[in-house]
């Protein structure tokens, strides 16, 4: 029985979203699971993100704390950049221009490229890898799936995902090396008042503070 991709031949992108939807079609029981992470993992990556936040808390340094700060800030930017690059390209969603495929995901009249859920996985894994490469690991393998869901439901293609990945990580990098001297400036800063149990704890944390005098 010859695939969807075969039966409809267009780019190499095309034909490896078709590919995507045929897998779709024959793993109905991996249904509810793509659907629920495309639509709801961003949970997951505010809970990294607050992880990240933890774990620069826990190492006590300064560094760790700015990339931990950072990490939701350079997500909301990229995603921001994302905005205008999504309306200046256009591109039509699949279930609009192939309307034989499957379609999981709840459709929308938004343009597809690049996509917005990919730009928010990419931005929070650059961040995080900055805090700490095993929660970075871990971050890009929930970015990587939520790429593959998002393909899976039929709400993207490839390339859109891709472009939304590197896109997300691009800005986030970049805006940390901009934004990391005024980001130490005010951890310092915070590390020299009664907030400074936010951006500092554990051993590190007992060491900033005041000596108890006995009474």
């Amino acid at each position: 029985m010859p695939t969807l991709a075969a039966a409809v031949p267009g780019p190499p992108w095309t034909t490896l979203f078709l590919d995507v939807n045929s897998f779709a079609r024959h793993s109905p029981w991996l249904h509810p699971v793509m659907t629920g992470y495309a639509a709801y993992g961003v949970v997951l990556f505010a809970a990294l993100l607050l992880a990240g936040w933890w774990t620069a808390r826990r190492s006590g340094t300064t560094t760790a704390m700015v990339a931990a700060l950072w990490a939701p800030i350079g997500t909301l930017l990229a995603v921001a950049v994302n905005q205008p690059v999504v309306a200046g390209v256009d591109e039509t969603r699949p279930y609009t221009a192939l309307p034989h495929i499957l379609v999981l995901a709840t459709r929308s009249a938004d343009p597809s490229f690049p996509s917005d859920h990919a730009t928010m996985a990419g931005a929070v894994t650059a961040g995080l890898f900055l805090v700490s490469r095993r929660l970075g690991t871990l971050t890009a393998i929930a970015a990587l799936l939520m790429a593959f869901a998002r393909v899976y439901i039929g709400a993207h293609y490839p390339q859109d995902v891709v472009a939304g990945l590197a896109l997300g990580a691009l800005v986030t990098g970049i805006g940390y090396f901009l934004a990391r001297r005024p980001l130490t400036a005010v951890v310092r800063r915070l590390e020299q008042t009664a907030l400074r149990s936010l951006v500092i704890g554990g051993v590190h944390g007992d060491a900033h503070r005041a000596p108890v005098t006995p009474g």
